[in-house]
Parts: C-alpha cells; structure tokens; sequence
C-alpha cells in the first residue's frame, strides 16, 4: 500500500495594527493596555504555533512593524498587509503565499487566542479528513469561528467576523467538501469583550503552562484591580 504523503501545513496568522486592537475593551482598558495585551497575545500564539511540530512554517500577515519584529524573532515568515481590510482579507494574502510556497493545507488562527496548547493543536493537525476538506473550531458561543483548516489552502475563501461559522459551513457545502466542526478547548475563548477577559482568565487558572506573556500582563492587570489594604 502506497503510504498517504504528508501534509504541507503552513499556519496564518493575521495581526492588525496594536494601536487598534481590542477596541471593545476601551471602556474598561486604556489604550496602552489593550496595545500591551494584543502584544502579549499574538506572541503567546506565536510561540504555540511554532511549538507544533505538525506545522511546516508560519506566516504572519500585518502592517504593525512591533507584530514585525515579534515575527522575525520567532522564525516566522512576515508578509505586508498593504490594503488592511481584516482578517479575512488578510488571511487571503497569506493564503497565497502558501499556495505559491507548496503548502497542501493551512490552519488559519487568530492573535486572540493565547491559551492555545501545542498539544491539543497537534491533535487537531493529526487527524486530518482525506481529501479535499475544511476543518472548523468554533468559539465558546459557538456562532464564530476560531481556526479553521483548509485543505487544499484554497478550498473555500474565509470569512471570518459575527455568525462565521454558518458562511463557512455554507460555504463548504457550495463547495461540496465536507465541513468537520471540532472543539479545541484551548482555542475556545478569543478576547473581544470583558467578558471573554475574564473567561480568559479562568481558562488560565485551570490550565497550567503556556500563555506566559498574557499571564504575566493579566497578572498585572490584577495588582492594578486590587483594592488596598486596609488601613493603606
């Protein structure tokens, strides 16, 4: 039996500028906070991509010249987002770097993750559907869209933002590959709101390791909310 060949999987991560990132916290988080918290962020993911071993390289689609270097120091590929029109358009220009680099498969995540085990991503990587496929992880609302695999990398375009996960369900069946949805607990909480901060946070007590750079900004944030003691 001719063994099946093996994946060429290039991982996407698109970064928009920090100084707009996580504008739904502005309420509860000043803007040096929130440009330090998706500095924090991307790099935690950052690193747990290229812990995976089942990813061949990764490209980070961004024009923020911080994401740049954060990049280039932890071996990634980086690619100019010149038109900057979100992460769906972005994660088609890295797309296309792949496909002209040989990759067969792309898994597509965003900054916003940073809880994301090496581990559970490596499983996710491991069981890969024959032929031409998508693989969905929703978010812990279940309506969006926190990875997806794509193989071949331009098997459907992306559309990431509110009710993702029903356009690229959608989007698949137009296709006519087969959709399969996987729940990767690690990758269940992206950081919009406050209350996916303080989701973030329990999903950080009850898992140990990983996410050193969010831990130590959310451990920050924590001194900052603590009332004084008495008597202070």
């Amino acid at each position: 039996m001719t063994p099946t060949p093996r994946q060429r999987t290039y991982a996407i991560l698109p970064v928009k500028r920090f100084a707009d990132a996580k504008g739904r916290l502005g309420s509860d988080l000043s803007a040096g906070t929130r440009r330090a918290l998706a500095e924090s962020m991307v790099t935690d993911v950052l690193m747990a991509l290229r812990r995976t071993k089942a990813i061949d390289e990764v490209l980070i689609v961004t024009s923020e010249p911080t994401a740049e270097a954060i990049g280039h120091g932890y071996g990634a590929t980086v690619i100019a987002d010149d038109i900057e029109e979100g992460q769906s358009a972005a994660v088609l220009i890295g797309i296309e770097q792949a496909l002209e680099q040989g990759a067969t498969r792309v898994l597509l995540v965003p900054g916003d993750c940073p809880a994301l085990d090496p581990v559970e991503l490596t499983e996710l990587l491991d069981l890969p559907p024959a032929g031409r496929s998508v693989t969905l992880v929703p978010d812990r609302h279940g309506s969006g869209t926190n990875a997806l695999v794509l193989a071949p990398p331009d098997v459907i375009e992306p559309s990431f933002g509110e009710d993702s996960r029903a356009r690229h369900e959608r989007a698949a069946a137009t296709a006519g590959v087969p959709c399969h949805v996987e729940h990767v607990q690690t990758l269940l909480i992206d950081v919009d709101t406050a209350d996916d901060l303080a989701a973030l946070r329990q999903l950080l007590a009850d898992h140990r390791g990983g996410a050193a750079h969010t831990r130590g900004m959310l451990s920050r944030l924590a001194g900052r909310e603590r009332p004084p003691a008495a008597g202070s």
